[in-house]
């Protein structure tokens, strides 16, 4: 990945030296920040390719930064959190986060999510694609470019990160088919993580709440036996 940046955004230390670490083994350049404001600041200056932002930083809190750099920035932004703030999960995938990681992680863990990552290309820019662009039609007047990463639902875009419409479409291809939440890592992320029951469960609780939104507040994703999810076109 010649070229690339990010911006580790942590007030501890040694954390952040470690992700440094892991970041620049992935073939990423990476510049650390220690708070909020910086972070915001390096962002703006170097325009990385990815951002690693802690929650719990001091002053600006994490979900505000995120917040702040999505109005100027695609950069990818990986949240990285405590096991309990699942309600700052939610948030920060709501502002524009595209994943986040519970602590304590491992870095293969870490270094296996920033490659998931950035399989996605951002595509918002590029010309429109060719034939080769598929779209999947999900029902209920959802319609999803999974190669750019857009979903539209009658016709208006839904504000999803790339890493939602991954998992919407892997829903979609077979739609009211019950998946277990192994099977949608291996089919999102590409492999199995630590705390993979959860990653899928919040980021499930982003999508319903979007498309509840963004429709007329019906449920699209039902789940199995509290084990798998089903995508049911409204």
């Amino acid at each position: 990945m010649p070229g690339r940046r990010a911006v580790v955004v942590e007030d501890d230390e040694d954390l952040r030296d470690l992700v440094e670490h892991v970041l620049r083994g992935a073939g990423l350049d990476p510049a650390g920040a220690e708070n909020g404001e910086d972070g915001v600041r390096l962002v703006r200056e170097l325009d990385p390719d990815l951002v690693t932002l802690d929650v719990q930083l001091p002053g600006l809190l994490g979900t505000e930064v995120c917040r702040q750099v999505r109005e100027f920035s695609d950069a990818y932004i990986m949240m990285i959190t405590s096991r309990t703030d699942e309600v700052d999960r939610l948030l920060a995938l709501d502002l524009g986060a595209d994943d986040y990681l519970a602590k304590p992680f491992s870095p293969k863990e870490l270094s296996a999510r920033v490659s998931a990552l950035l399989r996605r290309p951002r595509m918002a820019g590029d010309p429109v694609a060719s034939a080769d662009e598929v779209r999947l039609e999900a029902g209920g007047g959802l319609v999803l470019v999974p190669v750019r990463h857009v979903a539209l639902l009658d016709g208006i875009p839904v504000p999803l990160t790339p890493t939602e419409v991954d998992l919407l479409a892997a829903l979609a291809r077979v739609p009211g088919e019950p998946q277990a939440r192994s099977t949608l890592v291996r089919s999102v992320w590409g492999g199995d993580f630590i705390e993979s029951d959860f990653l899928i469960d919040v980021h499930v609780a982003s999508l319903r709440r979007k498309l509840r939104k963004a429709g007329t507040g019906a449920d699209w994703i039902r789940t199995v036996a509290g084990t798998a999810y089903a995508l049911t076109p409204q």
